[in-house]
């Protein structure tokens, strides 16, 4: 896509380039974000300005949407047939409602898997001269990859208390051989462990063999299982990379399930939920209460999928992303995140739960497990100890701000470091305010949010008076000192929920700049993108 979009670019093509191409456009988005289905408008407009002729109006698929992207996808397709179908009706052999044959479908699953037996896998071992891990980290079967590292946990503490409605863990890790390092504001990737019993019964369901060592490749490539492509149990590919108990399959995991229903009643239900008549059924029956692969595949028990497809249409298991809560000047050998531990009721009163954060709060120090973990860049960059911060980080958004108080504070110690000042957001005072101490440490004996060191330190309870206070609100309140530290070239960062959280902070800056500044909304909102295009405005969110 990257060669193709520079492609595009090159400044030698003309308006006229495309004036004989047919286009149409269908991008995959999420509307929490704030540049949705961004690169799909991209793309609109610079085949337009080349002489392309859109054949209809662009697609954005929202993934909000209760069908899903599904739910705008399904008219557009039924729109581009009908254009096809006017345009170049001689590429449709029947017209635009054509039925393709079920089996030209779902012949070729776009994997394949070798059977390995244990003599020639030892074999192989020893001819290569050494002897090597089996640990599924170490294969290409393997579709998350090389960890950085292993961590260990060291402490699993409750931020929360019992009758708040919120279950928020602090968790220290150390590093089991060297510590890789890490910058404050970057995100650490946890693969999460899948319970035990709910991948046997996954394994029983579709009469799989649990000690087979397969290799897994796309298909037409050389898998004989020499090189780097180890064999590994077919339970530890399945625990380790297929979601089978937490994710809810697509609609095309239900499409090639009618394939294999020996059961009429079954196969016609199933092909009720491929079709766009069953879209919104589908949805209540899947989407909504998140039904799981494992859940799928018992009610319809007709169903057997060969391993094949399974692996192909299986969602996969990923790994969670967590700011890091922690400065590892601070803590060298350590890190430590803020997890809210996820749990909800579905319509039909059904009680789920979040795969990594509910692993994640049953594992126990005394265990000594090791997590294999990733490191990576966020999308908050490591300040300078210069540069004046307005932090914004209600609940959990306040975990990468942590670190950043630990570094300025460890800072202090030695060099002249410019100040911050933090609005944090929770339920009650009582509740969920999480790392109340930290935070009032810092806020008091010229700490770094202390208003004697040019900082400050807000909070808002949303729910301890009758009417509801929010960030935003306490940064209006503030306006003053806001807009102060703004002239002074601060930069704002603002980190938590991707709900309203980020646009309505982002509004009370805009009101900020056009109160204290005396300038229009309009000049506000310009002033505020300004600061984004320079680096100096940066969100953090998370759904």
């Amino acid at each position: 896509m990257k060669v193709f979009w520079r492609f595009l670019l090159q400044k030698s093509l003309s308006q006229h380039w495309l004036k004989r191409v047919h286009y149409a456009v269908f991008g995959l988005g999420d509307s929490c974000y704030q540049k949705y289905n961004f690169v799909t408008k991209k793309l609109d407009k610079r085949l337009m300005d080349l002489g392309g002729k859109a054949i209809l109006e662009r697609g954005l698929g929202d993934d909000q949407q209760p069908s899903g992207y599904e739910g705008t996808l399904d008219p557009w397709l039924s729109s581009l047939w009908r254009m096809l179908n006017m345009i170049k009706p001689e590429l449709l052999p029947s017209g635009p409602d054509v039925l393709i044959q079920d089996t030209t479908l779902i012949d070729q699953p776009k994997v394949q898997i070798t059977y390995h037996n244990i003599e020639n896998v030892v074999s192989h071992s020893s001819d290569t001269g050494s002897v090597r891990s089996m640990h599924p980290g170490k294969s290409s079967s393997n579709r998350n990859g090389y960890p950085d590292c292993f961590l260990k946990l060291v402490k699993n503490l409750p931020l929360t208390k019992p009758n708040s409605g919120k279950d928020v863990r602090h968790f220290e890790f150390e590093f089991v051989s060297h510590a890789i390092e890490y910058d404050t504001g970057d995100i650490l990737e946890v693969l999460p462990g899948q319970d035990s019993a709910a991948v046997d019964a996954f394994i029983r369901r579709c009469n799989l063999d649990p000690d087979s060592l397969i290799t897994v490749s796309p298909k037409g490539m050389d898998c004989n299982g020499h090189g780097s492509r180890m064999p590994v149990k077919l339970r530890t590919f399945v625990e380790l990379t297929m979601d089978v108990a937490s994710a809810s399959p697509r609609r095309y995991f239900f499409e090639v399930m009618r394939f294999f229903a020996t059961a009429e009643h079954e196969r016609e239900r199933l092909e009720y939920f491929a079709s766009p008549e069953g879209r919104d059924d589908l949805y209540q029956y899947n989407q909504k209460e998140r039904r799981t692969v494992l859940e799928v595949l018992k009610d319809f028990p007709s169903v057997q999928m060969p391993l094949e497809w399974l692996i192909q249409l299986v969602p996969m298991l990923k790994k969670r992303e967590f700011s890091i809560s922690s400065s590892q000047s601070s803590h060298p050998n350590q890190v430590h995140l803020t997890v809210s531990v996820v749990s909800w009721t579905t319509p039909y009163k059904r009680k789920k739960k979040g795969l990594c954060s509910s692993w994640l709060a049953a594992l126990d120090p005394r265990d000594a497990v090791s997590l294999p973990v990733w490191f990576q860049k966020g999308s908050l960059p490591t300040p300078s100890p210069s540069l004046p911060l307005i932090l914004v980080g209600p609940g959990t958004g306040c975990a990468p701000f942590r670190g950043f108080i630990e570094e300025r504070a460890l800072q202090s110690k030695t060099i002249s470091i410019a100040p911050i000042i933090f609005f944090f957001g929770c339920w009650n005072e009582d509740g969920d305010f999480l790392y109340k101490d930290f935070w009032l440490n810092h806020s008091q004996n010229n700490g770094v949010l202390s208003e004697s060191t040019g900082g400050g330190f807000y909070v808002a309870f949303s729910r301890d008076q009758p009417e509801k206070v929010y960030v935003q609100h306490k940064l209006r309140e503030h306006s003053g000192r806001v807009w102060n530290l703004l002239a002074e070239g601060a930069s704002v960062y603002i980190a938590g929920s991707l709900t309203k959280m980020p646009t309505d902070v982002t509004s009370a800056f805009e009101e900020i700049v056009s109160k204290e500044n005396d300038v229009s909304k309009e000049d506000a909102v310009r002033w505020i993108r300004a600061l984004e295009k320079c680096g100096k405005y940066h969100i953090e969110a998370w759904s």
